[in-house]
């Protein structure tokens, strides 16, 4: 996380993916989204707190690593809001593509949580 606030943009579409959308109790979004990456195989958590997730993913075969960051962004401008922001990045430390699979590991996150909403 390098931008206060927010995630890094993504430098290369080909291997990496940056999802955001808004979501009524943030809170609770995040502690579940947190909790689902955590069970995804062979992912292993490199830091977790109240706002912030990060974890890597090393894939089948070859165990290259990418990574995997969650933010919970909460709205200033209501302070009784539970209305915030989602960020999930994930991307790929080597190569040029990816084939694909940081966006699908997201799209399974993604799925995964509006199954419980």
């Amino acid at each position: 996380m390098d931008t206060p606030g927010k995630l890094r943009p993504i430098t290369n579409p080909l291997n990496s993916f940056l999802f955001e959308r808004e979501f009524d109790n943030v809170d609770q979004v995040f502690k579940k989204l947190s909790k689902l990456a955590e069970n995804l195989p062979r992912t292993k958590v490199i830091k977790k707190d109240d706002i912030y997730w990060k974890g890597v993913c090393k894939s089948l075969v070859f165990r290259f690593p990418d990574d995997l960051e969650i933010l919970k962004i909460k709205n200033n401008y209501e302070l009784k809001s539970s209305r915030g922001t989602i960020q999930i990045r994930s991307a790929s430390r080597f190569g040029q593509s990816d084939l694909g699979v940081n966006q699908r590991r997201i799209a399974t996150l993604v799925s995964k949580l509006d199954k419980f909403n």
